[in-house]
């Protein structure tokens, strides 16, 4: 109600200097807020097993999980920068990506370079999915620069997996 008894009228969308709705800015940007803190969350587990693998294929793993390493963290400013561009806030701690982080952590202290590698294959996998599904809801919410993004990063995951994928096949 406003001053004088009638019905106010409800407010206009905001909208944003990119345009998108506040619909699309809430929906882009919670997306786009999980998919950084999963690519916090990998990153960092990938820099584990990178600092702590051993045994007969170190220099192997150890100089192909710095590379993917670098390949994660380099996505990370530009999913923040998308989020602000349509109009959102996204990740603003340590804390915060750990409430909104659905890849996993590890802790284990001894974990086997098998085990390590097949955990960041999944990991990946995951990574994966989610970028399709940010991907679709671009598409959905005309968020064509978000999606063209996505396009090389899903590129750059399907590379990820395979590789990890290649160096853990058994031959038989």
């Amino acid at each position: 109600m406003n001053r004088n008894g009638s019905k106010a009228a409800a407010p206009a969308p905001r909208g944003t200097s990119a345009g998108f709705s506040d619909d699309a800015v809430q929906a882009l940007s919670a997306s786009f807020t999980r998919l950084l803190a999963d690519t916090f969350a990998l990153y960092i587990k990938t820099k584990n097993f990178h600092w702590h693998v051993s045994g007969p294929h170190f220099r192997d793993y150890h100089l192909l999980l710095d590379d993917q390493g670098e390949q994660i963290f380099a996505m990370t400013d530009a999913i923040a920068e998308r989020v602000r561009k349509v109009g959102g806030t996204t990740i603003r701690s340590i804390g915060h990506i750990a409430r909104c982080q659905r890849v996993r952590d590890n802790d284990e202290a001894d974990v086997r370079p098998a085990d390590m590698l097949e955990e960041l294959r999944k990991d990946n996998e995951f990574l994966l999915a989610s970028m399709r599904e940010a991907h679709a809801l671009c598409d959905s919410k005309g968020d064509l620069a978000g999606a063209s993004l996505l396009e090389n990063w899903i590129d750059e995951g399907e590379q990820r997996v395979w590789f990890l994928f290649e160096t853990t096949r058994h031959n038989g």
